[in-house]
């Protein structure tokens, strides 16, 4: 990256920082987590402890981080290396992305940015230019993607407090600043469990690893009676729902299972849990260690803020994350695909010097398709 296009995302970001400090939630137990920072154009800065919002402010200042980030997990001597730290507990964190979700709509608005002539395109294989084939590819933010993403954080939250018995008022969503969604559950019977242990509750919430045996279905003389019922509890449940349609096909369906045998039957189980298992990140809950973004902080992926859902359903990033200033600049855009913020379209742009409002300039920057002009 430039080093203009460096000072000025360098001070777009100071500018939100002063203006809304309010948006940074300082997590609870503050003195207890680590707390790192990462500059433009440099490596991370980690094992940082802070005492409060005064501290955070002051670091956020003076250090005008692209990204800064908090751990889920509480630590004795946070600012110690990883083994002298003291660990105690960890929050449970999932981050559910759009580019895990295998959408369709992912081709229409994914860039790819050649590494060798920095030739920048819609998506492809090699370079449309150089025929590299060293590409790195950029999505633009998505309705699609957004709403696919609402609905797994929906799944993820009804099996969380149906299934494992915590309030929802101990779990919060965040939109990530990007094109996702982390949840955060707190304050739960969950806190002191290891790796391990987070690793099967993930093989549980992605259904991961069912057995036909589980679901009424044997090799030899299976019973239609120990095939699940629609009002079963828990993934039981959920299968009878996906699998059978409605109550009236229960009885046919399960003829049909049977007929067709165990490994026709376990087959099924690999259909159903692509459409009910929930589809998250599993190594980001099972690291007890990681440090995730800062609530409130700016995703340097994209100049949106990470910023809590108070409503799901209604959420729209669109609006609702882009806090950078109106104020306009010239740039040199090279943006092959049409996005929106703010309730403003902009692009397609090709290799052309337009005016845009601060918060599109910082977004195009990020994903590398402008530059200050």
């Amino acid at each position: 990256m430039q080093e203009k296009d460096i000072h000025f995302l360098e001070e777009s970001f100071k500018k939100y920082y002063f203006d809304h400090f309010d948006l940074i939630r300082v997590p609870e137990r503050t003195s207890e987590r680590e707390f790192g920072y990462q500059k433009f154009n440099s490596g991370m800065n980690r094992h940082i402890s802070i005492k409060d919002d005064k501290e955070l402010h002051l670091l956020l200042i003076q250090n005008v981080p692209s990204d800064v980030y908090c751990s889920n997990a509480y630590y004795t001597f946070p600012n110690l290396p990883m083994n002298e730290k003291d660990w105690k507990e960890a929050d449970l964190i999932f981050d559910i992305d759009a580019k895990d979700l295998n959408l369709a709509c992912r081709e229409n608005h994914t860039i790819s940015i050649c590494n060798d002539c920095n030739q920048i395109s819609k998506i492809s294989k090699k370079c449309t230019k150089c025929s590299s084939i060293k590409l790195e590819n950029k999505s633009l933010l998505c309705k699609n993607c957004i709403d696919a993403s609402k609905t797994q954080v929906s799944k993820l939250s009804e099996i969380l407090v149906n299934d494992f018995d915590i309030s929802k008022e101990n779990i919060q969503i965040y939109f990530s600043g990007n094109e996702g969604f982390h949840a955060y559950v707190s304050n739960s019977q969950f806190q002191q469990i290891g790796s391990r242990e987070r690793s099967e509750l993930v093989d549980y919430l992605m259904f991961n690893g069912a057995i036909p045996e589980t679901f009424g279905m044997k090799k030899f003389k299976p019973n239609r009676s120990s095939f699940p019922d629609f009002n079963d509890k828990g993934w039981k449940g959920r299968f009878a729902k996906q699998v059978y349609g409605t109550k009236s096909k229960r009885s046919k369906t399960i003829s049909e299972l049977v007929a067709n045998g165990y490994s026709s039957f376990q087959k099924t189980l690999v259909h159903v849990s692509e459409k009910i298992g929930v589809k998250i990140d599993p190594n980001v809950t099972m690291d007890i260690h990681r440090i995730f973004r800062l609530p409130g902080s700016i995703n340097s992926k994209s100049g949106l803020t990470k910023i809590i859902c108070k409503d799901l359903s209604k959420f729209n990033p669109f609006t609702e994350a882009s806090f950078l200033g109106d104020d306009t600049i010239e740039v040199k855009a090279n943006c092959p695909i049409e996005f929106s913020l703010k309730n403003k379209k902009f692009g397609p742009y090709e290799n052309e010097r337009v005016t845009v409002p601060i918060f599109a300039a910082v977004y195009m920057i990020c994903k590398k398709l402008a530059t200050i002009a």
